[in-house]
């Protein structure tokens, strides 16, 4: 991909998701233009992302060639959608994850930017055919879906819509990889992409688990913390077969075939997510870490300093 000095990515909708993005794309030493609908929010936006920026630099952690100064030199903030979409060659969609919201944002961006402007929703399980629906041109039309917290958490699932051309699905990746992401190319859309279908799995016999009263709460987390997500923080599951037999994933199959097929074919239906159970689960977790946002803050900031931790150690 050529060199992104001088060009621009637009993002629109300047929450949590779209303050990660514009750091990450700024790492990367693209301008960034910070839209929002919202009167200053943009402009806030931009004070948290600085000061961000500024602190990921004192813990020399800060991504990217480029200094705070230099990287907080290419943003800017927007109240008007056409001039935060003017001269944008990648349009990045952040706005909350409510379909008619991010069609409309589509639809209105679609009418200011040319036919070679490549629209990209952040979207975590909306399907690309329809949050792309109002769009006349869907040929540059992808997802590109972040993991939260995204500075930290490099992933990005790359979802076409069946119109979307292989020239941008191929363009969005090497974007991705150059600034510092890993994205994923899923080959054509599914409800909840990879991640989600993957992350709903585990999610799902977790709470059965405890609603059955197999495991407690904070024992069925640190089943994930201190051993599965130990092992697939760096290997993935299918690698992690493949090492975990002498003679690699075939033999791994005949020997454990029989029984991952039993232990699957006892898994319960899909959970309601509600009711008893619910209030049980929420009682459990409420007194390992208190609903109150002092405590839920804390929490999130010792998560992303141990994933910039573990950013640090990948590298």
């Amino acid at each position: 991909m050529a060199s992104s000095k001088g060009k621009t990515i637009a993002i629109v909708g300047s929450g949590l998701i779209g303050r990660s993005w514009a750091m990450v794309f700024l790492s990367g030493g693209y301008k960034v233009k910070v839209y929002d609908n919202q009167p200053g929010q943009a402009s806030r936006a931009i004070t948290d992302i600085r000061k961000q920026v500024e602190e990921l630099q004192e813990a020399q952690m800060l991504r990217g060639k480029l200094s705070a100064t230099e990287q907080l030199s290419l943003l800017s903030s927007h109240e008007d959608l056409s001039q935060a979409l003017e001269g944008a060659f990648f349009v990045q969609e952040c706005v909350f994850e409510e379909l008619e919201a991010k069609k409309s944002v589509f639809q209105a961006v679609e009418k200011l930017v040319g036919e070679e402007v490549v629209l990209s929703s952040s979207t975590s399980c909306l399907m690309p055919s329809n949050v792309f629906s109002l769009v006349q041109n869907r040929t540059r039309c992808i997802i590109s879906h972040p993991v939260n917290p995204p500075y930290y958490v490099r992933l990005v699932e790359l979802v076409p819509h069946p119109e979307t051309l292989p020239v941008v699905m191929d363009m969005a990746y090497e974007l991705m990889t150059e600034v510092g992401q890993a994205p994923v190319r899923i080959r054509k859309e599914i409800d909840g992409f990879a991640l989600n279908r993957v992350q709903y799995a585990i999610i799902a016999e977790c709470w059965r688990l405890v609603k059955d009263g197999v495991i407690s709460v904070k024992d069925i987390d640190l089943v994930m913390s201190e051993g599965l997500g130990m092992r697939y923080a760096f290997i993935g599951p299918i690698e992690t077969m493949h090492l975990n037999a002498p003679e690699g994933l075939e033999d791994y199959l005949r020997r454990y075939r029989e029984g991952m097929k039993r232990v699957l074919s006892s898994f319960g239906p899909v959970p309601e997510f509600d009711g008893e159970a619910a209030a049980r689960i929420n009682k459990e977790i409420c007194e390992l870490i208190p609903n109150d946002q002092e405590h839920l803050s804390a929490r999130r900031e010792r998560r992303d300093q141990l994933l910039m931790g573990l950013a640090k150690l990948k590298k």
